[in-house]
């Protein structure tokens, strides 16, 4: 049993925490004191502790006495978080998804001998992981991730909810998006290439840019054709362009009868009630992940793997926060189980390349009922 520590109480961050306290004994932080009370009532074995962790002398005395940090903090906050971990000499897995490149930090890592496992969470992560590891299996020509979190009752206009902040979603569709296309890298802008596609269980979603391929086109800079998009219900898009359009996910300050404001700040301030997952609100995550390429055999091949996952009653935890958090957590007891020892910086598809290390978070994820399903052909 290890000592573990979470930082982040937000519905992800509950999730990874009460899915170690299984096996760990695991201390859960959070600037909100409300909301770790709420999940230690849920929990009563988590031990729970206020924390800043932009006070950066705080957050390396805090962490001190664990064996494992799991990082969960808002995007903006995680590149700083991140590196004030590694410095303090922790081990690290993380799903901050900050928008600076994790790359950065490798010599640091290694230079305080410490190993973090970044992005670790369904996507970025186990597209990534999954990635990995047919990588050094065959010559992968093509990878594509399509993936989305969604309610399961469409609300109008956006029929959308997330278990993080509207900051962060609103990144995702301001972030100019990159793709790799014939061993060229492309910059689009988000939200553009919309496509109808059809998927089991749940219809028909459409998919759009978004910047996720992240450590991937560093990583993996030999595969011709890369791409991730995200998926909505039909029709999202075109409210989220009438608000981008209309200046509301602008950072330039506005006056407003004297008063300084970020068109962002407020329509973050408005949408966080409009997107604010209920605590035990049905939704599902859907993914669908192709890689293609010429296989040991010289055929070529195309592997297909698919996610359908829902909220889990039982537990009364979201499906974004069991495919996201359980990832992590499936990594952390892989790494605490000392099967993957490597110092330094390493996003996903650096740790699915081992396949041990891959079939581990596999089989961690079906025993929580999370599968994804393989299929493959020869073309």
């Amino acid at each position: 049993m290890s000592n573990v520590i979470v930082i982040g109480a937000g519905m992800v961050g509950s999730a990874m925490a009460i899915d170690m306290a299984k096996n760990h004994q695991v201390t859960l932080t959070d600037l909100n004191e409300n909301s770790l009370k709420a999940v230690q009532a849920k929990c009563p074995e988590l031990s729970v502790q206020k924390l800043d962790v932009c006070d950066k002398k705080a957050l390396a005395k805090t962490i001190g006495p664990f064996d494992l940090v799991i990082c969960a903090v808002p995007g903006f906050l995680g590149f700083e978080t991140l590196k004030t971990i590694i410095t303090s000499q922790k081990n690290v897995v993380d799903i901050s998804f900050f928008s600076e490149n994790s790359l950065e930090l490798d010599a640091l890592a290694k230079e305080n001998d410490v190993t973090a496992i970044v992005d670790c969470g369904v996507a970025p992560g186990m597209d990534n992981i999954l990635l990995g590891y047919h990588n050094e299996k065959m010559k992968i020509e093509s990878f594509e991730c399509l993936v989305g979190g969604l309610p399961k009752v469409k609300k109008w206009p956006f029929c959308y909810k997330a278990p993080f902040s509207p900051i962060d979603v609103i990144e995702e569709y301001t972030r100019p998006a990159r793709y790799v296309e014939n061993g060229v890298e492309v910059v689009r802008e988000p939200l553009t290439d919309s496509e109808y596609i059809e998927f089991e269980k749940v219809g028909t979603l459409e998919s759009f840019n978004t910047d996720g391929l992240r450590s991937i086109i560093q990583t993996m800079p030999h595969i011709p054709n890369m791409k991730e998009k995200t998926l909505r219900y039909p029709g999202h898009i075109e409210y989220i362009m009438a608000l981008k359009e209309s200046g509301f996910f602008s950072e330039k300050e506005i006056d407003i009868d004297g008063k300084k404001i970020r068109p962002l700040d407020f329509t973050s301030k408005v949408l966080i009630d409009e997107w604010k997952l209920g605590e035990k609100e049905e939704e599902l995550t859907v993914m669908r992940i192709t890689i293609a390429g010429e296989n040991q055999q010289q055929e070529h091949e195309e592997i297909v793997y698919n996610l359908y996952d829902e909220y889990c009653p039982k537990t009364e935890t979201s499906s974004m926060s069991r495919t996201t958090g359980y990832t992590a957590t499936a990594a952390a007891n892989m790494f605490l189980d000392g099967h993957f020892k490597e110092k330094g910086v390493f996003p996903p598809e650096l740790v699915g390349k081992h396949e041990a290390c891959c079939q581990y978070i596999l089989d961690y994820l079906k025993e929580r009922n999370i599968e994804y399903k393989k299929e493959s052909r020869i073309l």
